[in-house]
């Protein structure tokens, strides 16, 4: 069996992600037809996401950077199949000195399971949400409460990637 590829086209592909701003491409020239069914007969991620969220009434879809240059594959498809386009909002990825993504490939430290509150702490300060330092040892109960009611999405960076900050 050949993968079956979506044919793509010169038209532009516009958005506006929440956090990282007016993205675009022309799909037939910055990525080519894209493959919808594989070789091997499962369906690509593109196609199977686009589906998913559809199917669950998705809204508003925040990830990390790294697929920013996926939505617009995402949202061809979208359109193809009469779909609604959800809100993008793409999070700044946290990389290492060497700007590779924080990973288990990468040799990443792993995140401190014991301290949850501070964990998440870190998390919402990394994000630029200036939790009061009082709450670095709280519950996550009460930290998500506060992030909830304080919470600000034009406080995040509008960059691709941030260094990991030094614990």
């Amino acid at each position: 069996m050949r993968a079956w590829r979506v044919k793509t086209n010169q038209e532009e592909i516009a958005f506006e992600d929440a956090i990282q701003g007016r993205q675009s491409q022309i799909l037939e020239h910055d990525i080519g037809d894209f493959v919808l069914k594989r070789a091997d007969g499962l369906y690509a991620y593109q196609l199977a996401v686009v589906v998913d969220d559809a199917d669950q009434g998705i809204t508003h879809v925040v990830r990390g950077a790294d697929l920013l240059d996926s939505t617009p594959r995402q949202m061809h498809l979208q359109r193809l199949l009469s779909l609604p386009e959800p809100i993008y909002a793409h999070v700044p990825l946290v990389v290492n000195t060497h700007g590779e993504k924080l990973s288990k490939q990468t040799l990443a430290a792993p995140l401190q399971v014991d301290q949850p509150g501070l964990t998440l702490w870190l998390a919402l300060d990394f994000l630029r949400q200036q939790p009061p330092p009082e709450l670095a040892q709280a519950a996550p109960r009460e930290l998500l409460t506060w992030a909830l009611n304080h919470w600000n999405l034009e406080r995040i960076p509008g960059v691709r990637v941030l260094p990991s900050p030094t614990l």
